[in-house]
């Protein structure tokens, strides 16, 4: 596989994260370098480790992945989307500065499984054309999470920029990210 042809599929997979970046840190305000790290870092590892689990399970599993993959990230983006639609409008400013992080504990984790679906579907294809996985995965990896540090730093502007109604439609964003990978097609933009 081209470096052309593997730069493209990097960047496919990657738009999930970049849409869900933008909407999971536009709440932040005042996004810090270390939450970008870490959801850079996971999200890149989730789409670095997610071909490898793909292509390790091969043609055998494809049929079952596929059946229930999208579902899984639907309900995953479904859930953190409309918490985060609620707490943008029924927390109050206190509560809001406590409420948690998107880039720590388990949305972060959510997060990072419900953008990466896709590659694992990816690493089945990898096997079956019997490409090896490695090198591509560390590829869409790093190419993942630079895009996420963009849609984090995107993602704070808006939300300093417009508050609230950021918020929310960061959320919303998420619901409808979850809603078109249940359609079927996973790829954002």
């Amino acid at each position: 596989m081209d470096f052309l042809t593997l730069t493209g599929i990097a960047v496919g997979l990657s738009m999930d994260a970049l849409a869900v970046a933008i909407g999971a840190s536009v709440g932040l305000r005042g996004v810090t370098p270390r939450q970008v790290f870490r959801l850079s870092f996971h999200f890149g590892l989730f789409q670095a480790l997610m071909p490898i689990l793909g292509w390790t399970l091969g043609s055998l599993a494809a049929g079952h992945i596929g059946t229930y993959g999208n579902w899984i990230a639907f309900l995953l983006l479904l859930f953190v989307g409309i918490k985060a639609v609620y707490e943008a409008l029924f927390d109050g400013e206190e509560e809001r500065a406590r409420r948690s992080d998107p880039t720590r504990g388990l949305n972060m984790v959510l997060l990072s499984v419900a953008t990466s679906i896709d590659a694992l579907a990816v690493g089945l294809t990898f096997a079956m054309l019997g490409i090896v996985v490695w090198y591509p995965a560390t590829v869409i990896g790093c190419i993942t999470a630079v895009i996420t540090m963009v849609g984090m730093i995107f993602g704070a502007w808006l939300g300093q920029r417009f508050g609230k109604i950021m918020e929310v439609i960061g959320g919303l964003v998420l619901i409808a990210i979850g809603f078109k990978v249940l359609a079927g097609n996973s790829s954002f933009l």
